[in-house]
């Protein structure tokens, strides 16, 4: 035949669409090119087929090679088709022959991505779940994906989908004409040796209230802004949050590494919930995601996990500003004038910031030196819309007396035992955390009583609370009602949701 037809894909976001490779032989002066909107990576496929078939033993074609990527209106890039082009010529070419049944229907079925070495060894290529993924749902009962050994190492951990590695570019023409037999890959238990041990809530000493208020935040998924001078420990207590949360789901495992697999060539496939801490001095792009090629940001980066700011105030306001969109709907669109992108982006936000520049506004020893025009300016970089987006809000205190003396924090282990149970509780009741209620669900499941209903309404007119922060203190008192076992949310659930809430008002 002078002319084949393969599958790839390309990526767009956290979809990757299909791609079909036709290349095509015909006589003329030698000459390759390639078609259909390629990046400069597709486009130095030229040189990478050329030398990959001759180290495999093959021959590269005399004559006019066209190796055209449809639609012509998606942009590609990266290495990704080096492999369904190669093929392409191996085909076209007939220096490897299917009978024409058994061609199309296994090319129809089978999709290949991978990025060939000068010698013709595979080399990984990004988002091998993002290509997975989309592969089994647009054709879940047949689809073959061919990827490199260390991609399809990952991408096997989707059930259902066939997913066969090769090493070099002569297994996978093998495979085609059938003198080798293929050995699917299987899921492989995620390896120990990447795991990250977390410090110990133990490690905290003469802090619990905020403690209290970090494992609450634990167990319902709340967001959590602590407030507070210098060496009070908020930075220590936000980084021992890791520590009490429960391990991913298979689900939430498949999504997280499938957003971190944009990013890094390796991903690695831990079931412990990222912990992201960008610098103060991070862009808006940086953070929420952007760029020509609208990568995801810090907030999908930390999808399933915990983003923490510290030092808050310090951020670039209009940095800010940009999270109170993701911050309630979960997720992130990206639009730029080419094409639009969704990442996903349901983080849990912990920051922590200072009352004023010089850190010492309030505090019981230390004198405050900023004027109150400098601590107005510092405090009004957090708008009132995204301090309502905040769950909780609390204001942690310098410990009075002898610190080596001062009761510690119960273990990370213990606590989080507690937290695993409680997020159980939430899961079977409604299908969600309590972080994740909407209007709706709130209605249903944070009722309240004639006494509980007055006090809320007093503390909304006390301290001029909008709609959305009497939610989010609801939600915060089912959790703590869900600590305790309780039904329904009582005053005490109520009272201590509302004292997590007034301290910074």
């Amino acid at each position: 035949m002078t002319l084949a037809v393969l599958k790839s894909c390309a990526i767009a976001g956290m979809h990757a669409p299909e791609v079909r490779v036709e290349v095509h032989v015909a006589p003329g002066l030698p000459a390759f090119n390639i078609v259909g909107l390629p990046g400069t990576g597709v486009k130095e496929s030229r040189e990478r087929v050329r030398s990959a078939l001759s180290s495999c033993g093959y021959q590269f074609p005399a004559g006019r090679l066209t190796a055209n990527l449809s639609p012509a209106d998606l942009p590609k890039d990266s290495g990704r088709f080096d492999l369904p082009i190669a093929l392409g010529v191996l085909l076209a070419s007939g220096q490897i022959t299917m009978p024409a049944e058994q061609a199309v229907a296994l090319l129809s079925k089978t999709v290949f991505a991978g990025e060939l070495s000068l010698t013709g060894t595979l080399i990984p290529v990004a988002a091998p779940l993002v290509i997975g993924l989309s592969v089994y749902r647009q054709n879940a009962r047949d689809a073959i994906l061919v990827l490199p050994k260390e991609n399809a190492a990952i991408a096997a951990h989707i059930q259902g989908l066939k997913v066969l590695g090769a090493s070099t570019l002569k297994e996978v023409a093998d495979f085609l004409v059938g003198t080798a037999q293929p050995s699917y890959e299987t899921a492989r238990a995620v390896a120990g040796k990447e795991k990250i041990v977390y410090p110990c809530l133990s490690d905290v000493k003469g802090q619990p209230i905020a403690c209290r208020a970090l494992e609450i935040a634990a167990c319902g998924a709340h967001g959590l802004l602590m407030s507070g001078s210098p060496g009070v420990g908020k930075s220590m207590l936000a980084q021992r949050l890791p520590g009490l949360l429960p391990s991913l789901s298979s689900e939430q495992l498949l999504e997280v590494t499938a957003v971190q697999s944009l990013t890094q060539r390796e991903a690695v496939m831990s079931t412990q919930r990222p912990f992201r801490s960008p610098h103060h001095s991070a862009s808006m792009v940086s953070l929420i995601g952007g760029g020509v090629q609208a990568k995801p940001g810090e907030i999908s980066m930390a999808h399933h996990g915990v983003l923490f700011l510290d030092e808050l105030p310090e951020f670039d306001r209009k940095v800010l500003e940009s999270l109170r969109e993701p911050m309630e709907k979960g997720e992130i669109c990206i639009a730029r004038a080419s094409r639009s992108v969704v990442y996903p982006a349901q983080f849990q936000l912990i920051a922590a910031m200072n009352p004023c520049p010089c850190g010492y506004l309030g505090h019981a020893s230390k004198p405050c030196v900023c004027t109150p025009e400098k601590i107005n300016r510092y405090q009004g970089k957090l708008s009132g819309p995204l301090l309502d987006r905040i769950d909780m809000q609390i204001t942690v205190h310098p410990f009075q007396g002898d610190w080596e003396k001062a009761p510690a924090a119960e273990p990370s282990a213990i606590v989080k035992g507690r937290v695993v149970l409680c997020r159980k509780i939430q899961q079977e009741r409604q299908g969600k955390l309590n972080a994740h209620l909407d209007a709706g669900d709130i209605d249903r499941y944070c009722r309240l009583d004639s006494g509980c209903n007055k006090l809320i309404q007093q503390a909304c007119h006390r301290f001029s609370w909008s709609i959305r922060v009497m939610h989010r203190v609801l939600r915060v008192a089912r959790t703590i009602a869900d600590m305790n076992s309780k039904v329904g949310i009582d005053h005490v659930s109520l009272s201590e949701a509302i004292s997590y809430r007034q301290q910074m008002d």
